[in-house]
């Protein structure tokens, strides 16, 4: 199915408006507009993020419970275990809380369990682990909302549990949490379901904050500045897809600018490896080189590896744990290959599977560790919901990932009877299930896909910003598109077309990439076309190319750069 291209049509009077009032360029005001920013209030806010407009961490549903509990703990000196996920979101909303009350001078331990021998989320064994180190309270982090088995065996214990999440809360509900504060609860009005998991952790660092200074407590230690802390909140906000719009934006804006001072060693050093210089870091090293290295702990080793990098106080040490994780990475990348090329092996040999809405496929050799990466690419070059299965595990274990328009969390709702596990979000979900339970379900959930949604959910649309001459491709102009960064979810990078254009030149480097010196009307600009499906016979015009900028630095100069994403 073709790609529909839709040019976005802004309303040219917001468009002017916001241009007069906040005298942006128009092309600027264009892509705010482009957005869903139509008003030059709003505009102001998204180009010029303030910490101060964060809502209140209160309006969360428990926020008050959940904050009295631990205060209390605090001044009693009972002993805090926190509990994360093993991805970077989890590591992330693990090292935060922890620095924060370890700064209160707070007895904290933490947790992450192992990704292929425990799953996701608290269990029973967690539970007992607990009661043998004689633990008060236990703050789950970026999980926990789905678990009441585990925390209605902690209530048995005397040991009271703070969940912070932001999953999706599965139908029955009957935990005996003594706080679930997660914006996705029906019965919380917060408006901040968007949150990653380290942003509702941030949250309640806020909230404890407060509520401490009101009872006097940073009378005697100096307060903390929780802008410190944001540089683990821009990580893992990125890293886990969230929209970066609204709170999310204003988080991630402000993080990064903490990550450029340096002053987390464990970070600093994992920039190093990845050749990320921090004084200079661009929103893009998050997701491409930062992002990658932190995951594969959890999917090739253990992620605590990442906490105690991202919480190391002085910087002996930091060189060799960055190192092992570079080295993880390297490796997964090596497994993410393989599986991908047995995927296509098997998409190749069965003609069926890809006249389905939906790509479901397994394999006992899988890494269950590797799936949900190769799942996205999967997904985003077939453009349908996609869900791989590791047969080597019993239970089985199942990596899933979607489209946009396509909530694949209630799919797979609407087929729960399937699965011993299951959580997720929207676009992005796993589950463990009975070998003998995958063919059936395999079709139950195509049949539920082709019931919800349309045809028409599986064609891609390609929304271009506006046009774009080459001789109007500066380094001034990419310079002011990227105020806008952080792109991501919510936020895409802007997409431009061009049409009638020359290749004067062009070398293949890598396997299947090409860079051009492209021409039209006497200007030439350099140009990247990644993952070529053909490299025989390649084009030396192009009657449309649809792409997006960047600037290449060479030799000290900044040279504009067009990726192009469509042609």
């Amino acid at each position: 199915m073709k790609n529909l291209l839709v040019y976005k049509k802004p309303e040219e009077k917001n468009v002017k408006t916001i241009a007069r009032i906040l005298k942006c360029s128009k092309i600027i005001a264009k892509l705010l507009v482009n957005r869903g920013i139509k008003t030059p209030e709003k505009a102001f806010s998204f180009l010029y993020p303030r910490l101060e407009d964060l809502t209140d961490p209160f309006l969360l549903k428990d926020m008050d419970k959940g904050v009295k509990r631990i205060w209390k703990a605090i001044i009693n000196h009972e002993k805090f275990l926190i509990f994360g996920d093993f991805d970077a979101d989890g590591i992330t909303a693990t090292s935060l809380i922890n620095d924060f009350l370890l700064y209160t001078g707070a007895e904290v331990s933490w947790y992450i369990p192992h990704r292929i021998k425990e799953g996701h989320s608290l269990k029973k064994q967690h539970i007992n682990m607990a009661v043998k180190q004689n633990i008060d309270i236990i703050i789950t982090v970026d999980c926990g909302s789905n678990c009441d088995e585990a925390v209605n065996d902690a209530a048995k214990e005397d040991i009271d549990i703070i969940i912070t999440d932001h999953h999706e809360i599965n139908n029955i509900h009957t935990s005996k949490a003594f706080a679930l504060i997660n914006p996705k609860r029906k019965d919380c009005s917060a408006g901040l379901s968007y949150l990653a998991g380290v942003g509702v952790a941030f949250y309640l660092i806020i909230a404890l904050r407060k509520y401490m200074r009101k009872k006097g407590f940073w009378e005697n230690i100096k307060e903390p500045n929780l802008i410190e802390y944001c540089d683990l909140v821009a990580i893992g906000t990125i890293a886990d897809m969230v929209p970066l719009t609204n709170e999310n934006r204003i988080l991630s804006v402000r993080g990064i600018k903490v990550l450029q001072r340096g002053k987390r060693p464990g970070i600093k050093t994992l920039l190093d490896i990845s050749g990320v210089d921090y004084n200079n870091i661009d929103s893009d090293d998050i997701p491409f080189k930062i992002v990658p290295r932190i995951n594969a702990a959890g999917r090739l080793s253990h992620a605590r590896i990442c906490v105690t990098l991202f919480t190391a106080i002085e910087k002996t040490g930091t060189k060799q744990t960055a190192a092992l994780l570079d080295e993880l990475n390297k490796k997964r990348q090596i497994i993410e290959k393989s599986i991908i090329e047995d995927i296509e092996k098997k998409i190749n040999q069965d003609t069926k599977i890809l006249k389905k809405s939906s790509i479901i496929l397994w394999d006992k050799s899988w890494n269950p560790s590797v799936l949900g990466i190769a799942a996205s690419k999967i997904a985003k070059k077939y453009y349908r919901p996609v869900i791989l299965i590791a047969r080597g595990l019993n239970p089985a274990m199942g990596s899933c990932r979607s489209i946009e328009n396509i909530n694949i969390y209630q799919i797979l709702n609407m087929c729960s009877h399937f699965f011993e596990k299951f959580g997720g979000h929207s676009m992005a979900a796993g589950f463990s299930i009975k070998q003998e339970k995958i063919e059936d379900f395999s079709e139950e959930f195509e049949k539920k896909i082709i019931e919800n949604y349309s045809k028409k959910n599986l064609k891609k649309k390609i929304l271009i910003d506006s046009s774009l001459e080459l001789n109007e491709i500066t380094e001034e102009f990419i310079n002011e598109t990227n105020q806008l960064k952080p792109f991501g979810n919510s936020n895409p990078a802007p997409l431009f077309s061009c049409s009638d254009v020359k290749v004067v030149s062009s070398i293949i480097f890598g396997t299947k990439h090409r860079k051009m010196i492209l021409e039209k009307s006497g200007f030439k600009k350099e140009a990247i076309h990644f993952n070529i499906k053909n490299i025989i016979d390649l084009p030396m015009y192009f009657k449309k190319i649809i792409f997006r900028l960047t600037l290449n630095r060479f030799n000290k100069k900044n040279i504009p750069q067009l990726i192009i994403e469509h042609t």
